[in-house]
């Protein structure tokens, strides 16, 4: 499930996330925006401050970025970041990663009014690629020299978020999973074939679909869901926003 984080409040994230354990949800996502203004919002929480409460708040969810704007973060920090989460959750983490918003986007004025370039798309794929890179020299233990740097055990998936084909082929290419709109079915195949072509397509590689919220994707033989996992999903990740629906995350009973 997303947990929308625009307008929320830290207790209302919590205590969504809490019903949402207790009905056999399983996983806790959420956005990674800086300023509440590029939703029309008075504030937004910031993910990773969210995602580390969530860790010692919801002790058996996964926990996923949907996803971090690589820019905001350098990545070697993150790398030490994401090691660290993992530590502390006990290996619940799942790294949602992506190019964020281009120049045309609401999603460029909080970079701009932090100081930050908005690079064009070929730019922005360059930099995922490039943080790709460096978390996984920074895991290794050792980087430029430079040794003791936590290891992440379970290593860290990370899962490339996207709308189109070159951010899915990315995906497949360079990471462990990919997130697209749950109705974008043919990018699946893009990021396959770009894993078949890349000689990994023994290794595990985790799809994901964001979709809203819905009680018929809650039925676990139910036709809507099955249609999602025929088409190859893995997992479905559904958004909810402030004020989260409790009564209806409540009532699903996953673990009926």
């Amino acid at each position: 499930m997303l947990l929308d984080p625009f307008a929320a409040s830290w207790s209302d994230i919590r205590e969504t996330a809490l019903a949402a354990e207790q009905a056999g949800f399983g996983g806790i996502w959420t956005w990674d925006h800086l300023a509440g203004s590029v939703h029309g919002q008075g504030h937004v929480l910031e993910c990773w401050t969210v995602l580390s409460a969530l860790a010692a708040a919801v002790p058996r969810l996964m926990l996923g970025s949907l996803v971090l704007n690589v820019a905001n973060r350098p990545a070697g920090t993150l790398a030490v970041m994401a090691a660290t989460l993992q530590h502390v959750s006990g290996g619940r983490l799942l790294l949602g990663i992506g190019a964020g918003g281009g120049r045309d986007t609401p999603y460029a004025s909080e970079q701009l009014a932090l100081g930050r370039e908005v690079g064009g798309d070929i730019r922005r794929r360059r930099q995922v690629e490039e943080t790709i890179a460096t978390l996984r020299q920074v895991w290794s233990g050792a980087r430029n020299g430079v040794g003791g740097f936590l290891q992440p055990n379970p290593p860290v998936p990370i899962i490339v978020g996207g709308f189109g084909p070159k951010m899915a082929e990315l995906a497949g290419r360079l990471a462990d999973g990919v997130n697209i709109p749950a109705n974008a079915v043919d990018l699946i195949a893009v990021a396959q074939a770009a894993r078949q072509s890349g000689g990994a397509v023994d290794e595990p590689f985790l799809i994901t679909g964001s979709v809203g919220f819905s009680e018929a994707l809650l039925q676990k033989n139910g036709p809507s869901l099955e249609r999602f996992s025929a088409a190859g999903f893995d997992r479905l990740i559904l958004g909810v926003r402030p004020p989260y629906p409790l009564d209806r995350i409540r009532s699903a009973r996953l673990t009926a």
